[in-house]
């Protein structure tokens, strides 16, 4: 760790910000910007000659420019060769192409990133960072969140980290040393987190307030598109897949997908909860309020007819639903997710 002075206020945290081909920049630069953002605007000085909480550094596997994976150029400031320790090592987004995500093309990086853990550093990753952080073990039997769509490669690639990326932010570890953020942009969740862990929560808010950044209370359930596993090799429960995503809001739904099958009832349902991991219900389910959301993202139907609409008769018993589905009531979605007045285009004269 970063040894501290006797000065005005201690010395900053040494952040290593990582830049590797795959990186994205939007995340990469955000991070960088805000957790700069102290030693530039006066507004989050503590007081004249005042030090910075964090002095961050971009750095990568040798110093000059280098093209992240939109093709746009980033300066790497730093090679990791050069760090002998660090205090906060942050991993941004990265783009997983057609294939996944390889592991081995970054063996410098990886041996590096398991040296700082070792001497002290917190490890952290942004959204799908979580792929390279994951590749030094450290992660083996601790809980992690990486983007949601992204959750099945994940698992696939590193089944041995237990991943819950319905979650905005996961600390792990015996001294909080591993730090995960979810999807996208819950990289505001992460420097928010670590400017109220090492900074104070009052400087969190200021910063939060003068960038207009907003914490993910609610979890990412919301943000959360269902699409069913449909790669288990059934053909009969695909075939049955295949006709409820026509079908899902007629009545009794299970009922006709077990009469149109060549299955006993008992056995198809065992079939289809073993290839779906859902019961023909919770998948009847998941569909309707996938179909709901829609709706209320798009339309002002009321709730008691957009309810009868994806199937369900008792508004009641729709609300209750959504709400454990998705962490939200109804209402409360359409204000989140529905495009707002000001942004819709009008229509010429």
């Amino acid at each position: 760790m970063a040894k501290r002075s006797a000065g005005p206020g201690p010395d900053p945290l040494h952040v290593s910000l990582v830049a590797l081909p795959d990186a994205v920049i939007s995340t990469l630069s955000g991070i960088f910007d805000v957790l700069n953002a102290f030693a530039h605007m006066d507004a989050l000085r503590a007081g004249p000659g005042a030090r910075p909480p964090f002095r961050v550094e971009i750095v990568g596997e040798s110093v000059g420019r280098m093209g992240l994976a939109s093709g746009v150029p980033i300066e790497v400031q730093r090679a990791i060769g050069s760090i002998d320790s660090t205090d906060l090592v942050i991993v941004p987004s990265v783009l997983l192409r057609q294939g996944g995500w390889a592991t081995g093309r970054y063996p410098g990086l990886v041996e590096w990133l398991h040296a700082m853990y070792g001497r002290g550093a917190v490890l952290c990753s942004a959204c799908s960072g979580i792929f390279l952080l994951a590749e030094t073990g450290l992660f083996d039997g601790r809980d992690a969140t990486v983007h949601f769509g992204y959750a099945r490669a994940f698992a696939s690639t590193y089944p041995e980290v237990p991943i819950h990326p319905e979650r905005v932010l996961v600390v792990s570890g015996r001294r909080e040393e591993l730090v995960s953020s979810g999807a996208s942009m819950a990289w505001h969740d992460l420097v928010l987190y670590l400017i109220a862990r090492y900074a104070g929560a009052t400087a969190a808010q200021e910063v939060a307030r003068l960038f207009a950044l907003q914490w993910h209370h609610d979890g990412l359930t919301p943000y959360i598109v269902f699409e069913g596993r449909r790669d288990h090799g059934d053909g009969e429960i695909r075939s049955a897949q295949d006709w409820l995503d026509g079908h899902f809001t007629v009545p009794n739904p299970v009922e006709a997908m077990v009469e149109r099958s060549r299955l006993a009832e008992r056995t198809f349902k065992r079939r289809f909860t073993e290839a779906t991991g859902l019961t023909p219900i919770a998948y009847v389910q998941r569909l309707r309020i996938e179909s709901a959301k829609r709706r209320l993202e798009r339309s002002d139907t009321p709730i008691e007819k957009l309810s009868w609409q994806v199937g369900y008769e008792d508004p009641a018993f729709f609300r209750r639903l959504f709400r454990r589905t998705t962490g939200l009531a109804p209402g409360a979605y359409r204000k989140r997710f529905r495009v707002p007045d000001f942004a819709r285009p009008t229509v010429e004269r």
